[in-house]
C-alpha cells in the first residue's frame, strides 16, 4: 500500500489555492523529482466565476504543467462543506493512501472562511490519522496509520507573518504557467461579468510584489512563506540561508 506514497502532499479547500499561494514551491520539488500530489476539496462550484466542470479541466491542466504524480477531488460542497468527523475521516484516508511526508495546509486566517474551516479539518485529520483505533479503508483493506513528518500552512489572501521563506527564484515560470491555468478565475478585461476579488488586476500584482518582498527579505528574486504548526527544528546551522 506504499505505491503511492507521496514526497509532499498539499491540501486545499478550492482548485487554484495550492497554484496561487505557493505554485513555486510545488513547481520546485517536482522539477527536482520529487513526487508531489494536490487533493482539493471543493470544485469551487459556488465561485463568481467558470463552473465545476471548467474548474475540474483546468485543475487536470494545472496538474500537468507542474507534473504532479497526483491530483484529486474529494467532492465537498463549496462553501456550506462543514468540519465534520466524516469529512476529517475522509482526509484520513487519503493521508493514509498517499503518506506523505511534508503536508501543506491552508493558511490559518484568512479572508475567505472555507480557507480557515479546511485549515482546521485538515489539522485534526493529521492527528486522527495517526490513531491506531480509527480504522479506514482502501479498496476494501484497512489502511494503515499516518501522520506527515511536517505540517505547513500556505499563505494566501492575508498577510501573514512566515515562520520561513522558501527561494523559488527558479521556478516563476512554470508558476505563472500553472496559475493562468485558471484563467477563468483570473482578470480578462473582455469579460464584462464584472470583477471578482481573484479577478481583480490588483490580485495577481499583490502575490507578486508579495513574493518579490519575502524574497528580497531573504536576499533572493522571490520567496513564498509558510507558518509551521510547531516549532520548526534545524540540524545543520550551515542549510539556512
Amino acid at each position: 500500500m506504499t505505491t503511492n506514497k507521496l514526497d509532499i502532499l498539499a491540501l486545499a479547500a478550492h482548485p487554484d489555492d495550492v497554484e496561487l499561494s505557493c505554485g513555486g514551491t510545488i513547481a520546485k520539488y517536482c522539477n527536482e523529482g520529487k513526487k508531489v500530489g494536490i487533493v482539493d476539496f471543493t470544485q469551487g462550484q459556488m465561485g463568481t466565476k467558470g463552473s465545476p466542470e471548467l474548474r475540474l479541466e483546468e485543475a487536470s491542466n494545472a496538474a500537468k504543467i507542474l507534473g504532479l504524480a497526483v491530483r484529486e477531488n474529494l467532492g465537498f460542497e463549496d462553501v456550506f462543506f462543514e468540519n465534520s468527523i466524516e469529512n476529517q475521516l475522509k482526509i484520513v484516508q487519503v493521508l493514509r493512501k498517499y503518506r506523505p511526508e511534508i503536508l501543506l495546509i491552508n493558511a490559518p486566517e484568512d479572508r475567505h472562511p472555507d480557507h480557515v474551516r479546511a485549515s482546521d479539518m485538515s489539522k485534526a485529520a493529521v492527528f486522527l490519522s495517526g490513531l491506531k483505533k480509527i480504522e479506514t479503508k482502501e479498496d476494501g483493506n484497512i489502511q494503515d496509520v499516518w501522520r506527515p513528518r511536517v505540517v505547513y500552512h500556505y499563505i494566501q489572501s492575508n498577510m501573514l507573518t512566515p515562520d520561513f521563506i522558501l527561494d523559488v527564484s527558479d521556478h516563476l515560470e512554470l508558476r505563472e504557467k500553472a496559475i493562468w491555468a485558471f484563467a477563468s478565475q483570473l482578470h480578462n478585461p473582455n469579460d464584462k461579468k464584472g470583477e471578482t476579488f481573484i479577478s481583480s488586476p490588483e490580485f495577481l500584482q499583490m502575490l507578486d510584489a508579495r513574493g518579490k518582498v519575502l524574497g528580497h527579505s531573504i536576499g533572493v528574486k522571490f520567496g513564498e512563506g509558510f507558518i509551521g504548526t510547531r516549532n520548526t527544528g534545524v540540524s545543520d546551522l550551515f542549510g539556512l540561508l
